[in-house]
């Protein structure tokens, strides 16, 4: 199973501590000495990085993230489609796949990272309140903005985002990650939804999941 780059340290991290603690549980209680690497096989976890197929359909838009569908709800988004949008939602529990990806192919023209809070990730809230950053992004061909929000959560800390202003990237390309528990916002321009294909409280999957079409 491929893992993601980022959690590198992490990993080290949590290898050393497992180990350690091994090694002191086995002079108390021998049978015991694995236990401690529990902590290991779950930081070994959260980081995996699976290799999805893309769907082929020229009009879906795909998950931002691998999660449970929280809320689907319309909104005015000024900061960058400047204007009505439909807010997708998604909670990444610290059991998901923490891997971003893009929704639809296009160019990165906005990147943007807010100071914040750190609220539960699955209220929505968390959206506009706890620290993020945005990713906007164009199709010239479609003629279509979409802009993908990566949300700190009450666990999380730390946001990456490897795409940079003028990146061209594919659908499902891999954007970035949140570690610990989290939220990912996908807003795209009401008027450009031709129909939603999830409910909240559905199970989606980064790059594989269609969320919806576009007229």
């Amino acid at each position: 199973m491929p893992f993601a780059r980022h959690g590198l340290r992490e990993m080290f991290l949590a290898f050393l501590v497992s180990a350690a603690l091994g090694a002191g549980v086995w002079f108390l209680y021998p049978p015991a000495s694995p236990a401690p690497f529990l902590l290991f096989l779950f930081v070994l976890s959260f980081f995996r990085d699976f290799n999805r197929p893309v769907p082929a359909d020229p009009d879906a838009f795909v998950s931002p993230a691998d999660g449970r569908v929280t809320e689907i709800t319309d909104v005015t988004e000024d900061s960058y489609i400047g204007g009505p949008a439909v807010r997708i939602g998604i909670f990444l529990s610290v059991f998901n796949c923490h891997v971003n990806r893009m929704p639809w192919p296009g160019t990165v023209e906005y990147i943007k990272y807010f100071p914040g809070l750190f609220l539960d990730a699955r209220h929505p809230d968390s959206g506009p309140k706890n620290e993020s950053n945005a990713l906007g992004l164009r199709d010239p061909d479609r003629n279509v903005k979409m802009l993908v929000r990566q949300v700190a959560g009450l666990i999380a800390r730390r946001i990456i985002c490897t795409a940079k202003t003028g990146d061209t990237l594919v659908k499902g390309q891999r954007i970035g990650m949140i570690k610990f528990g989290s939220r990912t916002e996908l807003y795209i321009p009401k008027d450009r939804v031709g129909s939603i294909a999830v409910k909240v409280g559905d199970t989606v999957y980064g790059a594989k999941t269609i969320l919806g079409r576009l007229k």
